[in-house]
C-alpha cells in the first residue's frame, strides 16, 4: 500500500534526480522548494502528466523525504536511494507523509490559526479511537471526541472567558464571584476543521472518508499502532535513562546485558526525533571514551536505515571509520561475523587498540589479556609493530595496561618496551 500510494511521488523524485541535480537547471523560483512554472511544465511534458499532478506529486515527494531541495537544485533523499531494496525505507517515507498530514491539504482560510493548531493537537486521540474501533466510525461520534479533547487542551492552558463584571470589588466584596467556566470548544464550530482533517488524512492514504463515517486503512491502522507502541516503549525505559543525553544514556547502558541495553536504546530512540538522536549518538562517539564509541554504534544499529547517511558521512574520521565500515557492512546484509573483512589491516589494528582502551578503562585485567587473543597478528611482536604504526592516541596507555595485566613476565617486558618506544618516539 505504501509503495502504491507513493508511486507518483517516486516517479517525480526520480525525474528530479536526473533533471534537477547540481549543475542542472534550477528546480525552484521562490527559494521555498516550490517548482517553477517552467520546470513543472517541463516535467509534465516529459512524464505525460498534468502540471497540477506534477506539483501534487512533488509536494508529496518532499513530505515523504524522497527528494531534498537545496537552493535551486534537488537531490534524492536516502529513502529514494533505498526504495527498491529496503521495505523499511518505503514505510518510513509513508510515515513521514502521514506525520505531515496537516500540510497535505490547505486548511480552511476562515479559521483562526489557534483553532487549527488545537485540532491538529487533538487528532492523535481521534486516530487512536479509530484504531481501537477497528471499523467505520460515524463522523458525529468523532466530532464529540474532538470537542472533548479541544476542551481538555483549553482547560489545561487555563483559558477562561474574561468578563470584568466577574471581578470582585476590593472595598466591598459582598459575595464571591461565580467560578469561571472553561471556554467551550464549540465557540466556533469544529465541524469544518474536522472535515478538513479527515480529508487531509484520506489524501495521504491513512483513512477512507465518506457517507458520514471514517475508517482507517490497513496502512493507517498500522501506523497508529506503531506510534502507540512507541509511546509504550518509551514509557517502559528499563534502566530509566530515557531523559538523559546520549552520552549519559550510553554510560548507563555500559553495565547492562546486550538485550537489556538494546531495549534501553529503543526506549531512548522512541522518545526523540530520529535525526537529532543519530546526531547526538555520533557526538558521543567522537568523545575520548572508547567504550561509549562502541556503544554508540550499537545504538545506531537499533536505528537502522535512517542512520545510513550520517554513518556514511563519518567515514573520513579516523576514529569512527572502522566502526562506520562495520555498521555499513552489516546494514548491507553482511554477516556480523564476517563484517570485519571489510576493514584494512590498519583499520582493524586501530579498532583493536580502541577496543583495548575501552577494556583498560572499564574492564578487568583478565579481559585485557583475552583481548590480546583477538588480534589479527599471529605473534605479539607483529602486533606491537603494527600497533605502533597506526598511531592511535591511546597506544601508550593500552600497552602499559596490557603489560601490567599479562602473567607472562617476558611478554610483559616486551610490551612495556614497546610502550616506552611509542612514548619517546623511538622505533
Amino acid at each position: 500500500m505504501a509503495r502504491s500510494g507513493l508511486a507518483g511521488a517516486v516517479r517525480v523524485a526520480r525525474w528530479a534526480d536526473a533533471a534537477l541535480g547540481p549543475g542542472r537547471d534550477g528546480a525552484t523560483a521562490d527559494g521555498k522548494a516550490t517548482l517553477s512554472a517552467s520546470t513543472a511544465e517541463r516535467a509534465a511534458g516529459e512524464l505525460g502528466l498534468t502540471v497540477a499532478r506534477i506539483r501534487a506529486d512533488w509536494d508529496t515527494a518532499r513530505l515523504a523525504g524522497l527528494i531534498e531541495v537545496h537552493g535551486d537544485s534537488a537531490r534524492p533523499g536516502w529513502r529514494l536511494r533505498a526504495w527498491d531494496r529496503d521495505d523499511s525505507a518505503v514505510l518510513r517515507g509513508w510515515v513521514a507523509l502521514f506525520d505531515a498530514w496537516s500540510l497535505a491539504c490547505p486548511e480552511p482560510g476562515d479559521r483562526e490559526a489557534a483553532a487549527v493548531a488545537e485540532v491538529v493537537s487533538a487528532m492523535p486521540q481521534v486516530l487512536s479511537f479509530l484504531q481501537l474501533s477497528a471499523g467505520p466510525v460515524p463522523v458525529d461520534q468523532l466530532l464529540d471526541l474532538l470537542q472533548q479533547r479541544v476542551t481538555e487542551l483549553r482547560t489545561a492552558r487555563c483559558e477562561v472567558p474574561y468578563d470584568p463584571q466577574l471581578e470582585p470589588t476590593p472595598l466591598a466584596p459582598t459575595a464571591a464571584p461565580p467560578a469561571p467556566e472553561p471556554a467551550e470548544a464549540d465557540d466556533a464550530p469544529l465541524e469544518p476543521l474536522l472535515d478538513w482533517a479527515l480529508r487531509a488524512l484520506a489524501s495521504v492514504g491513512a483513512l477512507t472518508y465518506g457517507d458520514g463515517q471514517a475508517t482507517l486503512t490497513p496502512l493507517g491502522s498500522w501506523a497508529v499502532w506503531v506510534k502507540l507502541e512507541q509511546i509504550c516503549v518509551a514509557a517502559q525505559s528499563p534502566a530509566g535513562n530515557i531523559e538523559q543525553a546520549a552520552e549519559d544514556m550510553l554510560r548507563g547502558c555500559a553495565q547492562l546485558r546486550p538485550n537489556a541495553a538494546r531495549a534501553e536504546y529503543r526506549a531512548w530512540l522512541a522518545a526523540r526525533p530520529v535525526g537529532s538522536a543519530v546526531t547526538e549518538l555520533l557526538v558521543a562517539a567522537r568523545g575520548e571514551d572508547a567504550l561509549l564509541r562502541g556503544l554508540a554504534f550499537e545504538a545506531l544499529r537499533v536505528v537502522g536505515a535512517p542512520a545510513e547517511p550520517d554513518v556514511r558521512a563519518v567515514l573520513d574520521e579516523p576514529a569512527l571509520r572502522p566502526y562506520a565500515l562495520l555498521w555499513l557492512a552489516e546494514h548491507d546484509g553482511v554477516d556480523p561475523e564476517d563484517a570485519h573483512e571489510v576493514l584494512t589491516r590498519e583499520e582493524a589494528t586501530w579498532l583493536w587498540v580502541d577496543t583495548a582502551a575501552a577494556v583498560a578503562d572499564h574492564g578487568e585485567a583478565p579481559m585485557l589479556v583475552r583481548h590480546l587473543e583477538a588480534a589479527l597478528q599471529p605473534t605479539v611482536p607483529a602486533l606491537l609493530d603494527e600497533v605502533r604504526a597506526v598511531g592511535h592516541p591511546r597506544t601508550v596507555q593500552v600497552l602499559v595496561a596490557l603489560a601490567a595485566a599479562h602473567p607472562d613476565p617476558a611478554l610483559a617486558k616486551a610490551v612495556r618496551r614497546a610502550a616506552f618506544q611509542v612514548h619517546t618516539g623511538g622505533s
